[in-house]
């Protein structure tokens, strides 16, 4: 079995902070695709929920996860997320099924 580890974060915000939420999202792409132990990372909108952000994501380890959330673009992300925040950011590693 695989030790990589899979994640979906949901981010909901609100839909007229949407183009500053865009703009931070892709920033925090770009950062976290360059971090040693990322394998990928994108991030999407719901076509049935505007404003609901996701991340999908596979990490080499739950080490490098837990550096990831640690790191200085994180930090700016939930900056620039904050104010445009409607419920909370639920983070998801998930364990396969099969």
């Amino acid at each position: 079995m695989s030790s990589e580890l899979q994640v979906v974060a949901t981010i909901p915000t609100d839909p007229a902070h949407r183009e500053a939420v865009q703009a931070g999202l892709a920033e925090l792409v770009t950062a976290t695709r360059a971090e040693d132990g990322c394998l990928a990372y994108a991030a999407y909108e719901s076509t049935t929920a505007p404003g609901v952000f996701v991340t999908v994501e596979t990490w080499r380890s739950q080490a490098d996860l837990d550096a990831h959330m640690q790191t200085a673009h994180i930090a700016r992300a939930f900056e620039v997320l904050g104010a445009a925040l409607v419920g909370e950011v639920a983070i998801h590693p998930l364990t396969p099924l099969a």
